[in-house]
């Protein structure tokens, strides 16, 4: 008997520290939602500073992702604008057609979420094929870089391909100004990262999963793999050697972070991640 209670204190120990172990927080996943936002189909690619003869490839993808982390949701990106849907294929908007298959109000549900129910919105700027649901996004809190946010709701419009009537209803969101780096969530998984030179106050999104590694969305700072390859700056962004600084930048922060850097608007790698998943973590 004497043995038996000698055991007992480190007996108890033992149980107290796997009743701590199995009682202690666990950390909810951070987990990437992508959803296809439509399709962008070119006659001609030579607007980006691609040869039409150096790529065969003339439709891009318009993706929308969502981020959740334990700490609440952003939405990034809002994809073609939702009244395409209606027409059920293609629509003619020389120069280019246009197709939305299925709206975002209408995928979000899946996961649980619609246009009302996120804490955070971001885009990565305000061409017309990125902020596709900005008049239909309620509450969310809009997480725009300060000279992206001048440009938009100034007076008149300079920036090429920005339609201000998709974007008007995200003047009267809550909003953060940015005016540089932005830690979304406060410790440093989701980030939004200034890149300048597409528009004004262009942005990409560094998000850091466990599973699937860092990835950088990375908005329009490139459209095609030539793109990357090449620095291809196309003639409609607003600041051209910006917008080469700025790809000297982000691709250092990539190689910094052993990232990977999605371009959104690549079809071909878009299909072979949905054949994939659809959320990553």
């Amino acid at each position: 008997m004497r043995t038996k209670l000698r055991r007992l204190p480190i007996l108890l120990a033992a149980l107290a520290s796997v009743f701590a172990v199995s009682c202690a927080p666990v950390e909810s996943p951070l987990t990437l939602h992508e959803f296809d936002c439509g399709v962008i189909r070119f006659g001609s690619i030579e607007m980006f500073g691609v040869g039409d003869d150096e790529t065969d490839v003339r439709d891009m993808i318009v993706p929308c992702y969502v981020v959740e982390h334990p700490e609440g949701s952003l939405l990034w990106e809002g994809g073609l604008p939702t009244a395409l849907a209606e027409a059920g294929d293609w629509v003619e908007s020389p120069p280019v057609l246009l197709r939305l298959d299925q709206t975002l109000a209408d995928q979000l549900p899946g996961i649980g979420h619609d246009l009302g129910s996120f804490d955070y919105v971001a885009f990565s700027h305000m061409h017309f094929d990125h902020v596709g649901v900005a008049n239909e996004v309620r509450d969310a809190t809009l997480l725009i870089q300060q000279a992206e946010f001048d440009a938009a709701f100034a007076d008149s419009v300079t920036v090429p391909f920005f339609d201000p009537s998709v974007y008007e209803s995200a003047r009267n969101l809550p909003r953060q100004l940015l005016n540089g780096e932005h830690d979304v969530f406060g410790d440093g998984r989701v980030r939004l990262i200034p890149a300048s030179g597409h528009t004004p106050g262009h942005q990409v999104l560094f998000v850091d999963l466990e599973e699937e590694g860092p990835v950088v969305l990375a908005g329009d700072l490139y459209h095609f793999r030539e793109s990357r390859s090449g620095k291809r700056v196309p003639s409609i962004n607003v600041d051209s050697a910006l917008t080469v600084a700025t790809m000297d930048r982000i691709e250092q922060l990539v190689i910094d972070g052993g990232a990977q850097l999605w371009i959104e608007h690549d079809m071909a790698a878009f299909l072979e991640r949905q054949a994939r998943s659809t959320a990553y973590r």
